[in-house]
């Protein structure tokens, strides 16, 4: 919505909004745009009298605010179907789709293009690292548009996928797993929604997936009317397993891959990335020069502090797969190094706990964990008993004194969540500079 925002404010038009719990990036990303967000959804917000409410999906009936534009009937739209009437319509959209992964290789591509010299108008959910700002429209009539394509439900009046408003000509499917308990009722309810977006991408478009998903397999199974590329196999693009991040198209060498891209996660979604570029006439080893140059969006495995003997992480997982992917990187990458982990199940998903067994394996796979159990709907003492490497509290003030005790036994602390931590993070950085132990 922050992005949305942006974007309108670049068209001309003035520009406020409302919420509740807005905290940085997005709302200094706001305020430097001049955009003012009132707290709360106090209906008295009608006397700004605009010529058209956008809706987020997370305003639902009951809301007071909502409740008022509905009796008034005054005109309003979901954010999606406002950007594709107002930007997308006209636009060859580079969409990139799947549970996990979308942030960063929107990223990329969008870096790539420009890199390039290739405008491109783009919308991403975070700060990519390579620009100041979630959204941009293009400073010429470049036909492109990159967009990162949530399956997450549009409004409380449109039950479908976002992504299917966005009608791309370039798809990225990067994996597809269960997530969103509180929207999709399992698996294949979470593949009909995708479904929808491969019958609408054009025959003259492409749908690029990975090959090793056998969800996104499955879900192609029930019909595919685009050209289909696939990577991530030995017979597309790929990475030599024993290659040292060589990058190899079938067997003919690419190149090898920028060692700032850490972790198994982000060389697939570089593997996407020079996929999508491709296709829109960028060749393999440009892309990958480009992605050298690659920072990547803010609480992507992001390093906040450095000392001598320690380094702390952010990182926005917000599924097991996706904290697997972390662990991973530190046992593998970083494997001489002891790493402590702080972990909050945020998302609708982890608090509900339809996926608590999954992440109590990726839990009971790390060297050291600290759980923070607060508005958890499942019992969280029950939950850790025999992972005994962790430790679990509900209060952030508790999880802030065990950091402090153990912290000097460790080269590695990481943050992960897509919440806000309630300002962890920033206490134990300044806890850090100010210790005089």
């Amino acid at each position: 919505m922050a992005g949305l925002a942006a974007l309108a404010t670049e068209l001309g038009h003035k520009v406020t909004g409302c919420d509740q719990n807005v905290y940085p990036p997005m709302s200094t990303f706001l305020d430097s745009l001049g955009i003012s967000v009132m707290e709360g959804y106090d209906e008295s917000q009608l006397s700004l009298k605009p010529d058209l409410f956008i809706i987020g999906n997370v305003v639902s009936r009951g809301n007071s605010l909502m409740e008022a534009i509905l009796n008034q009937n005054h005109y309003f739209q979901s954010g999606p179907e406002w950007l594709y009437q107002n930007i997308l319509k006209d636009k060859w959209v580079i969409a990139v789709s799947g549970t996990h992964g979308k942030t960063t290789t929107s990223s990329m591509i969008n870096w790539i293009l420009r890199d390039n010299n290739i405008d491109c108008g783009y919308l991403i959910g975070g700060i990519p690292g390579n620009f100041k700002r979630s959204s941009q429209l293009s400073q010429s009539d470049s036909p492109f548009f990159v967009i990162e394509a949530d399956e997450y439900d549009t409004a409380f009046f449109d039950k479908r996928s976002k992504f299917v408003h966005y009608h791309p000509k370039t798809l990225v499917i990067n994996n597809i797993e269960f997530d969103h308990a509180d929207i999709f009722q399992d698996l294949k309810h979470i593949q009909k929604h995708f479904h929808q977006l491969i019958r609408i991408v054009p025959k003259v478009g492409k749908i690029l997936i990975n090959d090793q998903d056998k969800n996104i397999k499955q879900t192609l199974s029930m019909g595919i009317w685009s050209e289909l590329e696939n990577f991530n196999s030995e017979q597309s693009l790929h990475i030599k397993k024993s290659g040292n991040g060589q990058l190899y198209y079938k067997n003919q060498n690419i190149g090898e891959l920028s060692k700032n891209l850490v972790g198994e996660h982000n060389k697939l979604n570089a593997l996407a990335a020079i996929s999508a570029v491709k296709h829109v006439g960028i060749s393999e080893d440009k892309a990958l020069i480009s992605l050298a140059g690659f920072k990547n969006t803010a609480r992507r495995l992001e390093l906040i502090y450095q000392s001598k003997s320690l380094k702390i992480y952010d990182d926005f997982a917000h599924h097991p797969t996706a904290i697997e992917f972390i662990v991973k990187t530190f046992q593998e990458e970083f494997n001489k190094e002891k790493t402590l982990f702080i972990v909050d199940p945020r998302s609708n998903t982890m608090k509900r706990g339809d996926l608590k067994e999954h992440l109590r394996s990726v839990l009971s796979k790390m060297e050291s964990f600290m759980l923070y159990s607060k508005d958890l709907h499942w019992d969280a003492d029950e939950f850790m008993r025999n992972l005994n490497q962790g430790f679990v509290s509900d209060q952030v003030s508790h999880i802030m004194e065990k950091i402090k005790q153990v912290y000097p036994q460790y080269n590695n602390i990481v943050f992960v969540s897509n919440g806000s931590f309630d300002g962890l993070q920033k206490k134990v950085i300044h806890y850090l500079e100010n210790d005089q132990r």
